[in-house]
């Protein structure tokens, strides 16, 4: 396949559809609604700022997959734990962390959520139970599935949801974490976000399986593409996977079909793809979808949803005040938050 072949031809052009008649009560749209416009507007900001170099080093954006994260925080529980790699802002947003912190993080700032030592790779915050934000390819999924081994040896009832990107299905360590997964049963939900292109690179150049989910099928682990630009069909299928976690049935592996608007990271110009492939996903927003849902089934109004968009606008402007304003990192920090002993002997010649 040519380089600046669409990936839609590997990815069934998933599109973001509006139901008929409303799966899910008028309060979950408007919390989907929130939600992805939070995503949008704070990634479309960190893009801005990117360029004002005001954000270095490397930097993934959300923008387009939105429902990837949303349609799986409504289907969970808040005692359930999240990993993922290193296209990380998203999902903290969606779970309560505040952009202040996200975003200070972004700016290298004390104040970040992993107190400016991480950057937009490695957003991590204990409290909503978001662990990472990890930059090594595919080696967050091993530790999902031991954090998922913990939920079950210590009998919480909970489980690991890990996500991953389409060119980490190609490590090895994946095929070793699907196959303990499933000897021992682990309450896991593994979640491929399969937007076409690992890096550049689209998934028919780099795979000979390019329908990924049936990769799980070879360790008889229940699996499924889903619709990654559909929010209830995310929202389905992870509740259908938690239910079977929380009952001892194991892990799940799913395949969300989406598409990223932007390029691999700030640094990508995104030339291996046509501006009328773009252009043809963003006929297929998953916020417009629910936008059109919402307005079509009188649950708000226009005025109520320009109303949300504001007050947004406002909040990722107010995080952007809070980084600026926030100190850096003091020297001595550079020796904590590395063992656990305290009074770890270090050598400061």
């Amino acid at each position: 396949m040519p380089s600046n072949g669409k990936a839609k031809d590997s990815q069934e052009a998933p599109q973001a559809t509006s139901p008929a008649k409303p799966e899910f009560p008028k309060e979950t749209y408007i919390r989907w609604y929130e939600q992805m416009v939070l995503m949008r507007k704070f990634e479309e900001k960190a893009g801005q700022l990117y360029g004002q170099q005001k954000i270095k080093g490397f930097c993934h954006l959300y923008i387009g997959q939105e429902a990837c994260v949303a349609g799986a925080v409504s289907a969970l529980t808040k005692d359930d734990k999240w990993i993922t790699a290193y296209r990380d802002h998203a999902h903290p947003l969606a779970l309560g962390t505040s952009p202040n912190a996200i975003m200070a993080e972004l700016f290298a700032k004390a104040t970040g959520c992993s107190k400016g030592k991480g950057g937009s790779m490695h957003m991590f915050d204990k409290a909503v139970n978001f662990v990472g934000g990890h930059g090594i390819v595919g080696a967050q999924v091993p530790l999902g599935a031991g954090m998922a081994f913990a939920e079950k040896y210590n009998k919480t009832g909970n489980l690991c949801i890990c996500y991953m990107g389409d060119g980490a299905v190609r490590q090895g360590a994946l095929h070793e974490a699907f196959n303990m997964a499933m000897l021992w049963k682990l309450p896991v939900i593994f979640v491929v976000e399969n937007n076409g292109y690992a890096m550049g690179t689209s998934v028919q150049r780099t795979s000979n399986v390019t329908e990924l989910y049936t990769l799980g099928e070879a360790y008889d682990m229940p699996s499924e593409p889903v619709n990654g630009m559909n929010v209830e069909d995310i929202h389905n299928a992870v509740a259908r996977a938690a239910e079977r976690a929380r009952a001892g049935e194991g892990p799940t592996f799913l395949e969300f079909k989406t598409y990223r608007y932007k390029g691999h990271s700030m640094s990508d110009p995104a030339k291996y793809r046509t501006k009328e492939e773009l252009e043809e996903y963003r006929q297929r927003d998953s916020i417009e979808a629910v936008r059109h849902t919402i307005l079509t089934n009188g649950m708000a109004t226009e005025a109520d949803l320009a109303a949300i968009d504001e007050k947004i606008k406002a909040q990722v402007n107010e995080s952007v005040e809070f980084a600026e304003t926030s100190p850096y990192p003091t020297a001595d920090e550079l020796y904590k938050d590395v063992y656990v002993q305290q009074d770890y002997p270090y050598i400061r010649d």
